[in-house]
This record gives C-alpha cells, structure tokens and sequence, in this order.
C-alpha cells in the first residue's frame, strides 16, 4: 500500500483536461460553457470533480499543495457540484420522513439481486477483481471522507460518530485499520494496491459513488445529508459483507480477502446501533430542522450505489470488463 502522491490520471474530456492542465500550471481552467454542457453523471464531469477533491485528501505528484485553496479552481468545483447537487436532489428517491428511509433500509430481502449476491452465488474471481479495482477508490481511504463531519456535530452526534470512525481507523492499531485491510485484500487478489492505482480504470458510476462522499463530507451546509449516507453504508454494510466473504470463501480469494468482509460483518453490526440511536438520534435531537437532508442522504446514496451495481452486473452478465481498462483475468494470492 503506497503513501507517495499518486499521479495524474488521463483526462476524459474537457472538463477533466482543463482542470488536470490547471494543476499541472499547464493550461487554463475549463470553461463554464463546459461544465454546463458535461453530462453530469457522466466520465468528464466526474473525473473533473474528483480531482478537485482529492487535493483535500492525498493530493497528485507535481500539483502544488497550493492548489488545494486556488480560488478560480474552487469557482469551478463550486459550478460542477451545484449541477451534481441538483441532480442528485432530483434524481434520487425521497422518503416523507428520516423514520421511513430507515425502515427501507432495514428490510433484507429474502432473493435479493444486487452486486453482492452476484458476487456471492455465481462470480468469478475476475469479478471479484474488478469489483475490489473499482471500490479501491474509496476503501483505500475508508472513512476519511465521513470525518469532515466531526467538527461539524457535537453531543451524542459527534461522540457517536467519532466512536464509528475510531473503529473504521483499527481502534488505534495500524495493522487493524480498514485502509490496511482492503490494501491486504487486494493483494490476495492480485491487484497492485498503490493509492490511486485504479482510478484511470474505474467507471464514471464508481467515481460518482466516491465523489458524493467528498461533496457531502466537505460542506457544512450538508452535514445531515452526510450522516444519512454513514447511516446508510453501516445499516447495509453487514449483510452485504456476509456475501461478500462468502465469495471470497467460495473462490478461493485468500484469507486476507475473507478477512476483510468477515471483520464488516462484526463490526458494522455494531455500528448501526450506534448510528441509528446516537448519531442520526443525538443529530436531530439538536438540529430537527436537518431531517429532510438526513432522509436525502439515505436516498442519495441508494440511488447512486443502485447505477454503480446495475454498471457492474450488466457488464458481467454479458461477459465483459466493467473497467475502463481491464484487468488480466489471471489472479494469483499470497495467503
């Protein structure tokens, strides 16, 4: 798992050509014409997007740190995440009541269809590859994007919440801390686990799913809708995980690669309770008024993982890569 400055990826249209220009002090920033015209879930805008954001996480090689508070590089981040924003508001479903997009979550279907049963009743080992390639993007840094929202809770809310992310980070052990984990997963799979190896790969519905994290973790003014997607991630995190060792059992993966899902089973269990109740509870017992952002963040996050899995399973079940560039089906584990 590498810790240097990963590089730029290639551009994948002029949105994302403008701003990877910018950073390098090689070009000017893209035109508003060219946000306005970028399909908005699209590869353009959303690879532009994510650039824009990981300056607040690792950063890119040769970018000067400076970047990361370059007021007409922000003007343009600002525009892309006000069509994102809109169109997420618009698109996502809404529930009447933070009560009524909770229960939604809590119902386990009985012949679920999803990625995870996929994975678990009928996929490969290449599946599980990309699928490890695609979801890197956020698990190499998991729970980061969530603890932009710790200065902005307090009370039960922010002790509940710190409490998550003190697990999500190995209860203060670097060997336990999920990032590591997955790192160890993928190596179990064969993958190269350089921070930001995949991202030239990984579909515009991946990059969406991480991006989302980043828009609502790094605006106050979203906070409710950022713990509505927490609450969402660790209510579902569970059964899916289930599945997902499962998989890795099945195909002979590795231990590493059971390991990971098997300690999302445990702990995410937990984690629930502790979001539902304290978090989401403690959070509008202080801020009613934040309920219908909370209730958004819950639908938001369906709608976006439901594009990123129907992605994955169309590409598989027709027997093609759900990658960019795909990865050489050959995978060998070191467990």
């Amino acid at each position: 798992m590498e810790h240097e400055e990963p590089g730029l990826p290639t551009p994948r249209g002029p949105l994302s050509r403008g701003v990877a220009a910018y950073l390098r002090g090689a070009g000017r920033l893209p035109r508003m014409e060219d946000v306005v015209r970028a399909a908005v879930y699209g590869e353009d805008l959303q690879l532009a997007l994510y650039l824009c954001y990981e300056l607040h996480y690792r950063g890119f090689a040769q970018v000067p740190p400076e970047r990361e508070w370059d007021p007409d590089l922000l003007r343009v981040r600002a525009a892309m995440e006000h069509r994102f924003l809109s169109a997420l508001r618009t698109d996502a479903r809404v529930h009447d009541s933070v009560d009524e997009a909770l229960a939604a979550l809590l119902v386990e279907p009985v012949e679920g269809t999803g990625v995870s049963y996929f994975l678990r009743d009928e996929g490969e080992l290449w599946h599980l590859r990309e699928y490890a390639a695609q979801r890197s993007l956020y698990h190499l840094k998991e729970a980061d994007p969530h603890a932009w929202v710790l200065p902005r809770l307090w009370g039960r809310a922010k002790a509940g919440m710190a409490a998550v992310e003190f697990d999500e980070w190995g209860g203060g052990r670097a060997d336990r801390v999920h990032a590591r984990l997955f790192a160890d997963l993928m190596t179990d799979l064969g993958l190269d686990t350089t921070y930001g190896r995949y991202l030239d790969a990984a579909s515009a519905e991946a990059l969406v799913t991480v991006n989302m994290m980043s828009l609502f973790g790094l605006h106050r003014a979203l906070r409710g809708a950022l713990v509505g997607h927490f609450a969402t991630v660790e209510i579902t995190s569970s059964p899916g995980s289930r599945r997902l060792a499962e998989a890795m059992r099945r195909t002979g993966a590795g231990s590493a690669a059971e390991h990971f899902y098997d300690e999302h089973v445990e702990a995410d269990a937990v984690h629930e309770q502790v979001v539902r109740h304290e978090v989401i509870g403690g959070l509008l017992e202080q801020e009613p008024h934040l309920a219908a952002d909370v209730a958004f963040g819950i639908d938001a996050t369906e709608f976006v993982e439901e594009r990123f899995g129907a992605k994955l399973l169309a590409d598989w079940r027709a027997s093609r890569s759900s990658l960019r560039e795909p990865l050489a089906r050959e995978a060998t584990h070191t467990s």
